[in-house]
């Protein structure tokens, strides 16, 4: 038993380490994109005199009279031809008044229609089924899909519409920020959001595996209806990103590209209970078992394992008080207990994630947060156990809707 966790627990603790300094390494590689600045009329912001791309943004929407004009307000004050976007809304059975808001900006090229008269049987992915109708009807060449809770600065579809006549990229990711405030539950959502970000941009650039958030994508509709749109994964709840994004992957593996530049991150805003936290990250944990891309499912494995070693060694120091062997020099033999072993393993990755994060801390301009990051370790490890557990197994409420 001695022998076995040793094992385990340095298998498992290098592999990650080594993961975590190698995305690191990839996410330093990733050169930051900067449009060509031109003042606008009024002397502010970028503009492009050869911009041509018609770009049509798709937000679906589900109850969100709190945010969603908040996030209308912040898209007609881009800088980008108003004549060369267009704004759909796709009202996902409201109760609310979300519907009513949405309309009053008709006159801003923003319109809305109601998934009700496109859909009468119940689905399982409701948000494919907004995304998919909005496209057939969207007049845009390159679609944008954010969510109804996000904001953006005002050169936001600028810089997208600019890296994509650079670089012509079939499938672009683009980064995602949670709005902070001073809650501990927004600052841990914030810190495991920008881990993932993180993580997102390194995999993405060095096409390691597909990573994404649909909060922030851009692609060509052309793309989207060569692999057959949401085809094949339309019955999985979850999956409107990065499921999509591995489809477009196949098909053009040189053209998914991530754009790091702080011009395009989207703000979005924190779960305000932990219940809708856990619903959410079960929800995205759903999903993992569903990948074609195979390429992410050893990560998965290898995350999931050495947090569960961290957690259960506590448990087993409850019930055992032998020791555990650190190292053998010579025949000597350096052993100490199962709970310092445990606060080692602890203290070392928590490190190692530090190592990782801070450039991308730097990037958000959230380095001030960092000081929560050891607090925030532990409630880190039990949410990744519960969630992918019952993302496997489980089922999730979701914008007040039932999912299995």
């Amino acid at each position: 038993m001695e022998l076995f966790l040793t094992v385990i627990a340095i298998v498992l603790f290098a592999g990650y380490a080594v993961l975590i300094i190698y995305y690191r390494q990839c996410w330093q590689q990733i050169a930051a994109y900067q449009p060509t600045k031109k003042p606008n009329e009024n002397g502010k912001g970028i503009r492009n005199e050869n911009n041509t791309t018609k770009i049509t943004i798709i937000i679906p929407a589900r109850n969100e009279e709190q945010h969603i004009g908040r996030c209308l307000q912040s898209i007609i004050q881009q800088t980008y031809p108003v004549e060369l976007f267009e704004v759909i809304v796709v009202d996902d059975h409201s109760t609310d008044n979300t519907a009513a808001i949405v309309q009053s900006f008709a006159k801003r090229n923003i319109h809305c229609i109601f998934l009700r008269d496109f859909v009468t049987d119940n689905l399982n992915s409701y948000k494919k089924k907004a995304i998919e109708i909005a496209i057939a009807q969207s007049t845009g060449d390159l679609i944008v899909t954010t969510d109804a809770d996000c904001f953006m600065g005002n050169n936001w579809l600028q810089t997208i519409a600019s890296f994509y006549e650079t670089y012509k990229p079939a499938f672009i990711a683009a980064p995602v920020s949670i709005n902070c405030n001073n809650r501990f539950l927004a600052i841990f959502q914030t810190l495991d959001f920008m881990t993932l970000q993180g993580i997102t941009g390194a995999s993405v650039y060095k096409k390691i595996h597909s990573m994404c958030n649909g909060a922030n994508l851009a692609y060509e509709k052309t793309a989207f209806n060569e692999v057959g749109g949401f085809k094949g994964i339309d019955n999985i709840a979850s999956g409107d990103d990065m499921l999509l994004m591995h489809k477009i992957y196949q098909r053009y593996p040189d053209r998914v590209l991530y754009l790091k530049s702080k011009e395009a991150i989207v703000q979005t805003q924190p779960m305000d209970t932990w219940k809708n936290f856990f619903n959410q990250r079960i929800r995205w944990a759903s999903k993992a078992d569903k990948y074609d891309d195979k390429r992410i499912l050893g990560v998965l494995i290898l995350v999931y394992f050495f947090n569960l070693l961290l957690l259960l060694l506590p448990v087993i120091a409850l019930f055992h008080n032998f020791t555990l062997s650190v190292f053998n020099y010579q025949s000597d033999s350096y052993r100490i207990s199962i709970i310092t072993y445990w606060f080692l393993l602890l203290v070392f990755k928590t490190l190692v994630e530090l190592f990782f994060l801070f450039p991308v801390a730097v990037f958000f301009d959230k380095q001030v947060i960092l000081w929560w990051f050891p607090l925030a370790q532990p409630f880190h490890i039990l949410y990744t156990i519960v969630a992918g557990w019952l993302g496997k197994f489980g089922s999730y409420t979701w914008k007040s809707r039932m999912v299995k």
